[in-house]
């Protein structure tokens, strides 16, 4: 039989099966099928066209030797007008639509580049990911001292960025040393209500260097962050510790939080007296249980996979059960 034929059949199958069952039963219980052929597919695309614009962006600004000026901002709609950033929300953390973007002016900044890197710094536009910055700062031998993870994963892929990350907070298992992400910034350059670009740094406009942590965006639109970093090296070596009891486990954790041999220190309870505590050293040398640093930033890349199907069952049991409390509250 011929292929296409074969093909052919199958897909006029397969729709007469959806107009019986309806569409909404098929995306509710057979998800599989709408996210291997629409979701995966469109991934694959968004994906290729994304990297491929970030690499074309990168070869022209290191060949021609220069950086971008971070001054991209179209003009506000003037007089009293409130305006927000005009990102889309499926491409946000969050899952929560912003209803404020249905009546504020919404100004587009596509600002997703890398533009210069330092011996002790790199500059990068808001909208660079944590991807970005692995893939570029690991070939050059540095490194992010605070790098929160998912940093391009499977379905948090492009959302931790830089401006998330400093408007609102960032944390990942190295904070006992660095801080917050907040806490490794340099300068930022913001385009405030007036229309001026502005930057500011612990000598200059201190006040706002400041006041842009946990400011969500409403002080101004950033348009660059000048952020430290440190030299990487190539291999993490990992420690794990069970812990039982409340007071060990919060007596051990404060003790590997102030060792600062331990480059990463992070916790994964599993009830509330039973604790593994994993320790990581950055080293030059695999030695024992060790991995490379970029595996070590992945290392929830395919967990998150089994920890959102049951987020997904969970979120559906929970929605079928308030509905038949309400019914029942009815009748």
């Amino acid at each position: 039989m011929d292929p296409l034929l074969y093909l052919g059949r199958l897909v006029v199958l397969f729709l007469l099966w959806i107009k019986v069952k309806g569409l909404d039963y098929v995306i509710v219980h057979q998800r599989w099928i709408f996210v291997c052929l629409f979701l995966l597919p469109l991934s694959v695309i968004f994906d290729v066209y994304y990297y491929m614009r970030v690499a074309h962006f990168q070869n022209v600004f290191r060949a021609c030797g220069t950086s971008r000026d971070s001054t991209r901002v179209e003009e506000g709609g003037g007089g009293e007008t409130h305006m927000c950033t005009g990102r889309p929300g499926w491409l946000t953390v969050s899952l929560r639509g912003g209803k404020y973007k249905k009546t504020n002016k919404n100004i587009m900044i596509n600002m997703m580049d890398i533009l210069e890197v330092d011996t002790q710094v790199v500059r990068v536009e808001p909208l660079v990911n944590m991807g970005q910055i692995t893939a570029l700062l690991n070939s050059l031998g540095w490194t992010l001292p605070v790098l929160p993870e998912l940093d391009d994963l499977t379905v948090e892929l492009d959302d931790l960025t830089v401006g998330g990350l400093v408007m609102g907070t960032g944390i990942e298992s190295s904070s006992h040393i660095y801080g917050l992400f907040q806490h490794i910034r340099v300068a930022f350059e913001l385009v405030l209500a007036d229309g001026s670009l502005v930057r500011c740094t612990e000598e200059e406009n201190s006040d706002l260097f400041h006041a842009v942590p946990w400011s969500c965006g409403t002080l101004g639109f950033l348009v660059a962050t000048e952020i430290k970093i440190v030299p990487a090296r190539y291999w993490v070596r990992r420690q794990y510790e069970p812990i039982r009891g409340l007071e060990n486990i919060c007596c051990r954790f404060s003790e590997a939080s102030e060792d600062k041999n331990n480059t990463f220190v992070e916790g994964l309870q599993y009830s509330l007296d039973k604790v593994v505590i994993m320790t990581g050293s950055a080293c030059t040398i695999s030695r024992g249980s060790s991995s490379t640093t970029s595996h070590y930033y992945h290392r929830h890349t395919r967990s998150i996979f089994w920890e959102l199907q049951v987020h997904t069952h969970t979120h559906t049991h929970t929605t079928k059960s308030n509905f038949i409390c309400h019914m029942r509250r009815i009748q």
